[in-house]
This record gives C-alpha cells, structure tokens and sequence, in this order.
C-alpha cells in the first residue's frame, strides 16, 4: 500500500524565521509560501532530493497547528506523508484493519493538489500520518 516517503512535516512558530534557517544556514532550496485555508496552515517546501521537509505554520486562531504549537512552543516534527496509488482504496483497506481515519474520512486538497487523508496518531504509534495519493 505505501508509496515512498513524500514528506516530513515540522510545525513551526514563524515560518519566516524558519524558511531563513533553512535557506540561509543550511544552503536549500525553499519554496515559496502557500497558504491553506482548508487546512488552516501556511506551508513551505525544503527541497531535500529524495523527499521533502514540510515547515507549518498556523493560518488563524482555529489552526490544528496552532493547538500543537501550544503543546510545543519551539516547533517540532508534526507529521509523516507517504504516497499511495490509490487513496479511497488504501482508506478502505485501512478502516477495515481498524485505522481511524480523521475528519469525515473523505480526502481533502492537499498542498501538492492531489487528495489527502490524515491518519489517528494513536494508530501508529503516536505518529500522524498523511496519505496523499501519488
């Protein structure tokens, strides 16, 4: 069912401070920011060459960003992605296993324009896990 590693995902409390850190200090390739308001982030892409580094940040007070951020003051690692072929098949496969899926269990839009799913931490581990159809 799992595709490769799509991302790593990091919450962060200013995104501005941590796009220079990443572009400045460590010499990658960031991309611009993308606000998702479905999502109630802004994101930014660190091109890494064999996967990426997501860098959150909350967009407004309802933010499940903002809630972790409560929780981590400094930012830390939010989520993991990986790639499925098919993601209502992979999201049927895993209800039936007993996975919860979060939300209403439809995918939404993810940064990348392709349908994405979010798995309960609880499932795996203490990992959030996202799906996104590859």
């Amino acid at each position: 069912m799992l595709g490769r590693l799509n991302h790593v995902a990091l919450a962060v409390p200013d995104l501005t401070t941590a796009v220079a850190a990443y572009r400045n200090t460590l010499g990658a390739d960031v991309t611009e920011p993308q606000a998702l308001p479905e999502h109630g982030v802004t994101v930014v892409f660190v091109n890494v060459g064999n996967t990426k580094i997501e860098l959150l940040e909350p967009l407004g007070e309802g933010s499940p960003i903002a809630a972790f951020l409560a929780k981590n003051p400094s930012g830390g690692m939010h989520h993991l992605c990986y790639e499925v072929d098919d993601i209502l098949a992979a999201r049927d496969q895993l209800k039936a296993a007993g996975a919860r899926v979060l939300g209403d269990g439809n995918p939404k839009t993810g940064a990348h324009g392709k349908p994405v799913l979010f798995l309960h931490p609880k499932d795996f581990f203490g990992t959030l896990i996202e799906l996104e159809q590859s």
